[in-house]
């Protein structure tokens, strides 16, 4: 979606700004290209800078519940330093590089409700302001989407996905958030655990896959149960990822089962996202494909629709002008 907005701190006559970003989905890690098009004003204007801004809808755990905002964490310049003559025509093509644990926006053309956008900034003869807001749409890794197979192939289904602010202990995390993707466990799982979250730290050889389950209740109580391992880009073919998340699950029965047990496959604190494989995939495009699916199918997508509409709409009404 493009917004082609007249500069509100600039005034009328001021310049226009239009970004269109390169079509499809891109990748964490990967290069995002696109032009940021300039209709001069009624006069000339120095254009001293133009940048792209990276921006999410997070969520933040308080005190008195949940809260949501905008937090920005990119920014690249991708030009500046010349004159924009008036009514003039102006487009400067950009490629920059995506932060590796940028979050995953869609599944197999799904959108999961995910929230992300590039904001353009212009920086006009001493003044600022915010145009452009075009919506950002990344697809999984190689890496995660083979995770994501392995729990599909277990029969896990997709639940729910949403970002939160804050730092998982122990992990090398860059981004002051993290995504968290839910899955509800297939029939032959759901007598030991709830849910389970899976969270990807992605880097430039290999994922950092984060598992938090949420254990049912038994005799000595539920409780969450984390595990961590990494997934290289080259191992995707030779390692039987299904079976080492089998393995876990059923240790979480193991560990239950002896009084003070220990989870015996790793520890850690910090949250699980997870993202899905061409069998995750599939549940999220066409519903109950065969999966323990929970809130998805038609529902998801017309809930994201109208979310990520009022995200960008909104968006745009508030930053009218308000730098200068």
């Amino acid at each position: 979606m493009v917004f082609k907005k007249l500069l509100g701190s600039l005034g009328v006559g001021g310049p226009t700004v239009d970004t269109v970003l390169d079509p499809g989905a891109v990748t964490p890690g990967g290069s995002l290209g696109g032009r940021v098009h300039l209709k001069g004003g009624s006069a000339d204007f120095t254009i001293e800078h133009i940048t792209l801004e990276l921006v999410a809808r997070v969520e933040a755990e308080q005190d008195d519940g949940e809260s949501e905002g905008t937090v920005a964490f990119e920014r690249f310049t991708v030009s500046g330093g010349f004159v924009l003559a008036a009514d003039s025509e102006h487009s400067i093509p950009f490629t920059v590089s995506l932060p590796w644990e940028t979050p995953v926006t869609e599944l197999y053309g799904q959108d999961l409700g995910i929230t992300l956008g590039v904001r353009t900034e212009l920086s006009v003869s001493g003044s600022r302001d915010k145009g452009d807001l075009d919506r950002l749409t990344v697809r999984p890794l190689p890496a995660q989407e083979a995770v994501l197979e392995a729990f599909g192939k277990l029969g896990f289904g997709f639940r729910s996905a949403d970002l939160e602010l804050g730092h998982i202990r122990g992990s090398g995390q860059r981004l002051p958030f993290y995504q968290e993707i839910e899955l509800s466990p297939a029939p032959r799982y759901a007598d030991r655990v709830n849910e389970v979250e899976v969270t990807f730290l992605a880097g430039a050889d290999a994922v950092e896959v984060v598992l938090e389950a949420d254990k049912r209740g038994g005799l000595h109580g539920g409780g969450d149960s984390i595990s961590r391992f990494t997934v290289g880009a080259h191992e995707i073919r030779s390692r039987d990822l299904a079976a080492e998340i089998d393995g876990w699950i059923r240790a979480l029965a193991e560990a239950r089962s002896s009084y003070g047990a220990p989870d015996t496959h790793g520890h850690g604190d910090g949250s699980a996202h997870h993202h899905s494989g061409p069998g995750l995939g599939t549940a999220v495009a066409v519903g109950a494909a065969g999966l323990a699916v929970g809130v998805v199918g038609g529902m998801v997508a017309a809930e994201v629709i109208d979310e990520v509409g009022d995200f960008f709409e909104g968006d745009e009404e508030e930053e009218g002008g308000d730098e200068g």
